[in-house]
């Protein structure tokens, strides 16, 4: 008999966390999914889930903040960070706090199972061939600065010396890709 493999989905947008259920339900996983990170920690307890998808970005608690008490509540459990926000300080604060591995949506159930799989530390990261693009280095600053303030938009804004509105619109928009 094999063990159970309990899959906790925790983000926001219902159709994707839809879509994902199933997708690891034909896979083998009895899934659970979870529309806040109050709700995944509460049900950690019952479910006991032995796989956890955590996005980073919710409107009541950062899946960095929820990181913790999620590893706390399930310590068995492979947690992977998916997120439309990606940035390399969110990466690596979340692989800091005890995520196996961190992925930029979209990202098939494949990739995520393979993420479970493999650990962020398991390789290296190859070196880009050309630098990195100014936008991309203003998101990547902005994240770190918001990460050091604590997610906290207002204090973010003063470290930086600009209007709490004009941050608000530049971390509203998509990160700039690196191809």
């Amino acid at each position: 008999m094999t063990a159970p493999r309990n899959l906790l989905l925790v983000d926001d947008d219902t159709v994707f966390t839809a879509v994902m259920a199933r997708g690891f339900a034909r896979r083998g996983f009895e899934c659970l999914q979870c529309h806040s990170a109050a709700a995944a920690l509460q049900a950690c307890s019952e479910f006991a889930p032995t796989h956890i998808v955590l996005d980073l970005n919710m409107p009541d608690e950062s899946g960095l903040v929820a990181l913790p008490a999620l590893i706390q509540a399930a310590p068995d459990a492979k947690i992977v960070v998916l997120t439309g926000y990606a940035s390399i300080a969110t990466a690596v604060e979340a692989t800091r706090a005890g995520a196996c591995n961190y992925l930029c949506k979209p990202a098939t159930v494949d990739e995520v199972l393979q993420a479970f799989e493999q650990h962020s530390t398991a390789a290296p990261a190859p070196i880009p061939t050309r630098p990195t693009s100014l936008g991309r280095l203003e998101w990547e600053h902005l994240q770190r600065v918001l990460l050091d303030n604590d997610g906290n938009v207002s204090a973010t804004a003063r470290a930086l010396g600009m209007h709490r509105r004009t941050l608000q619109r530049k971390l509203a928009k998509r990160p700039v890709r690196e191809d």
